[in-house]
């Protein structure tokens, strides 16, 4: 059994890849008991032959169609044999010793369920990665455009800036890009809820491990530099559609359906609006393209009616 896998699940992304692989083999040093593997979510940009060529050590699940986010990373854990599983975006370049840090943190709190490193920009800067489980306001304005209009504090305390980025603290979550546990803890809660297909999978899978009795704990004694949405970014539809169909998700889970049901028709709401102030925008003649390409995304967001996580 290795002492440490490496879940990476990848789409379209292979020079970002290839640097977070290499990345990974630097941190662990060349000591025994690492374990990689990729998953490969039917990426057409020949990143599956370049991990043959470059990584043949490297064990590669190459899947026919894209599985998700989740689906790709209960592929991975259940091919794992590490005592340690880090879940590990391929848009990460982990930075020194992190790894052996964050399994030596794991191996001296065995009541810790999850570590997250300090996430870095591509900059340097200290990019947010700690949350305090969402309120109902908070879901109902984070990430929309009213967002600015909910008073600061909501989210102050959701973003947990009243706590310094640079001390070891226990939190509710962290965000999914990396994510170290123990297959102890895999197999007591189980894998990620394939009904996310991405987005709000690690906030469900954090709270399922607090319920559990054990730790989550941000750790910036290990940092990993985070190119931050290089996947999704390719298809910015799907991107809202999937965040927001996530988030009623989590709702109908942790609130029940009436709540999930009303925060599903005030985001439609949200995006018909979106459509109107795009839509006079581009009457106006304001940058029409970005108007239109706008107006296009939100239509598809709206014709999808935020159902496909049901």
């Amino acid at each position: 059994m290795s002492t440490l896998s490496v879940i990476i699940v990848s789409w379209n992304v292979r020079d970002l890849l290839r640097r977070a692989l290499a990345s990974v083999y630097a941190s662990w040093g060349g000591q025994a008991g690492l374990e990689v593997i990729v998953v490969d979510n039917a990426s057409h940009d020949g990143s599956v032959a370049m991990l043959r060529d470059d990584f043949p050590q490297v064990k590669v699940i190459a899947n026919p169609e894209n599985r998700g986010f989740t689906g790709g990373n209960n592929q991975g854990l259940a091919a794992a044999t590490g005592d340690f599983l880090l879940l590990l975006n391929p848009d990460t370049e982990v930075v020194g010793d992190a790894l052996p840090r964050m399994v030596a943190y794991l191996q001296a709190h065995p009541d810790v369920g999850l570590v997250g490193p300090q996430l870095l920009n591509p900059d340097g800067s200290v990019q947010s990665s700690r949350r305090r489980f969402p309120t109902l306001p908070v879901l109902f304005f984070e990430s929309t455009w009213l967002e600015k209009c909910a008073p600061r504090r909501w989210l102050r305390h959701y973003y947990v800036q009243d706590r310094a980025d640079d001390v070891i603290q226990d939190v509710d979550w962290v965000t999914g890009a990396a994510m170290l546990t123990r297959c102890e803890v895999v197999a007591q809660v189980g894998g990620m809820d394939e009904g996310f297909f991405m987005y709000s999978e690690e906030l469900d899978w954090c709270r399922r491990i607090r319920a559990s009795g054990r730790r989550v704990v941000y750790f910036p004694e290990a940092r990993i530099v985070h190119y931050e949405g290089k996947s999704s970014e390719q298809v910015i539809p799907a991107r809202h559609i999937y965040f927001q169909s996530s988030k009623v998700r989590y709702a109908r889970k942790y609130h029940g359906a009436a709540i999930a049901e009303v925060l599903r028709l005030w985001l439609l709401a949200q995006y018909a609006w979106q459509i109107g102030v795009e839509g006079i925008k581009w009457v106006i003649g304001h940058r029409r393209e970005l108007r239109a390409s706008r107006m296009a995304a939100y239509g598809k967001v709206l014709r999808s009616k935020l159902r496909m996580s049901e």
